[in-house]
């Protein structure tokens, strides 16, 4: 966190933040008019010295605002579990970290129905949609972590002049993630604790990939322009520059948890938060993109440099210096990469993607009951890969009326793609946008939202078992 309060007046802060927030949703009655915008301001009217000045200026303000938000809807406390994620470099965090409103307890809340949980205006902000720190701005918001190891390999900035990164390093994934490549399992770890890199990354698989995956992951690892990384006075990094790469996000072929503004709905205010997906298992997904169930790895390695990098704003894209690799031999090659990138081993796991009885513990096996049973996880999350290459809809519109929270209109989610369960205590924090910064939060927004109903040990139950996939 950037802010500098006292974690006493963060906390009165954050304690005025909802109540205010409880109190202006109830007294309105129409929701917030929304301007009829599709496309960015194309003609840039300031110099870029007067625009770097200003938003200089106010990031300290803009990050003790969303450290506000968090504080208010979270305990960011560092509450480590015994277990580490795959990489042996960071303990996954524990514990139920949504905020509930004063008086309530998960039980009761659970047994109310959803027209009353929006009646009194009781769904936990923390299952809300969570604004971009910036949300009138959005874009690409990169952890220090990799901000240093950028710089450190390549003296490229990653590091925006008007916000930071928002969520504490304890509540991210460990850093460097491990890679596990498909084509060779015997190798286990081959990432030798390092963050791959264009300086590196041909020393560290020379042996390991074929050419064409070598030339893909090159191209993977090549800064290209994108929205607010690039050489125009429309950027917000102070030098010009070469732009990011895809895997400045997806750090190893995994996930870093930055974060930037999904590229398909309009008008801004409208979009929402997205939380960086892992890239691990690609080689059996069947959709691509949140929002867009784009149909290959190939569609989405081509259309994420054309549009996503951009806002989804073609326009805007030509302007910068938008890189169009070609179908037939870029893109097949950085797809061919991508998909030789493996889940972490699974040693508790059959080939059927269940519990072995002889390596689970007890509580281990009663999760996998709820998860196939009363929880109904599987109708979504199938095994052994646990996803569905499906779309649904949580129609999350029944629990709460949206409203305009630090920049945006805080609409229902719509049809989101299933994503998969293998590997996923590594991948925090959780849900398309990063609201679930634990997976005992993401048992109790699904059990809140799915209506199973699940009792406490259940819950424990499951988040056990979610821990050995």
């Amino acid at each position: 966190m950037k802010g500098k309060l006292t974690a006493a007046c963060a906390f009165a802060a954050a304690q005025f933040f909802v109540v205010n927030s409880v109190a202006n949703a109830q007294q309105s009655k129409t929701p917030p008019s929304l301007p009829d915008q599709t496309y960015m301001p194309v003609v840039i009217e300031k110099p870029f010295a007067e625009t770097m000045m200003q938003d200089a200026g106010q990031k300290e303000s803009v990050m003790q605002q969303q450290n506000r938000l968090l504080e208010s809807r979270y305990d960011l406390s560092d509450n480590a579990s015994e277990l580490m994620m795959s990489g042996g470099r960071k303990a996954v965090q524990r514990a139920v970290r949504v905020r509930l409103p004063d008086g309530l307890s998960w039980t009761e809340l659970a047994e109310m129905t959803p027209a009353a949980i929006k009646q009194k205006n009781l769904f936990p902000m923390g299952f809300r949609p969570l604004p971009h720190t910036k949300h009138a701005v959005g874009g690409q918001v990169f952890p220090e972590d990799q901000i240093k190891a950028i710089q450190d390999a390549e003296s490229r900035s990653l590091e925006r002049f008007d916000v930071d990164f928002d969520l504490p390093t304890h509540l991210t994934p460990e850093f460097p993630p491990p890679i596990f490549l498909s084509t060779r399992p015997d190798l286990g770890d081959v990432s030798q604790g390092n963050v791959l890199s264009i300086k590196n990354y041909y020393s560290l698989m020379k042996g390991k990939l074929t050419p064409v995956q070598l030339e893909g992951l090159r191209l993977l690892l090549t800064p290209f322009p994108q929205q607010q990384f690039n050489q125009t006075e429309d950027r917000k990094v102070k030098d010009p520059s070469l732009g990011v790469a895809c895997l400045d996000c997806h750090t190893n072929g995994h996930t870093n948890a930055a974060f930037h503004l999904n590229p398909d709905t309009r008008p801004q205010a409208a979009r929402f938060r997205l939380d960086t997906v892992s890239l691990r298992g690609m080689f059996n997904q069947q959709i691509h993109g949140s929002k867009r169930s784009l149909r290959s790895v190939e569609d989405f390695t081509e259309f994420e440099q054309r549009t996503a990098y951009f806002d989804g704003d073609h326009v805007i894209a030509a302007k910068k210096g938008v890189h169009l690799p070609n179908r037939s031999d870029a893109v097949a090659m950085m797809a061919q990469m991508q998909n030789m990138l493996d889940f972490p081993l699974a040693p508790k796991l059959d080939e059927f993607g269940k519990l072995i009885p002889e390596k689970a513990t007890e509580l281990e096996l009663q999760g996998q009951e709820v998860f196939f049973g009363k929880g109904r996880c599987a109708e979504c999350h199938e095994p052994p890969f646990y996803l569905d290459n499906k779309m649904h809809d949580l129609h999350l519109e029944r629990f709460y009326a949206p409203e305009k929270i630090q920049g945006q209109y805080n609409i229902a989610d719509g049809p989101i793609k299933t994503f998969t369960l293998r590997g996923i205590k590594d991948s925090p924090p959780y849900h398309h946008d990063g609201r679930l910064l634990t997976l005992e939060d993401t048992v109790e927004f699904f059990n809140l939202v799915t209506q199973v109903k699940l009792g406490d040990n259940e819950k424990q139950a499951l988040v056990a078992f979610l821990r050995c996939l």
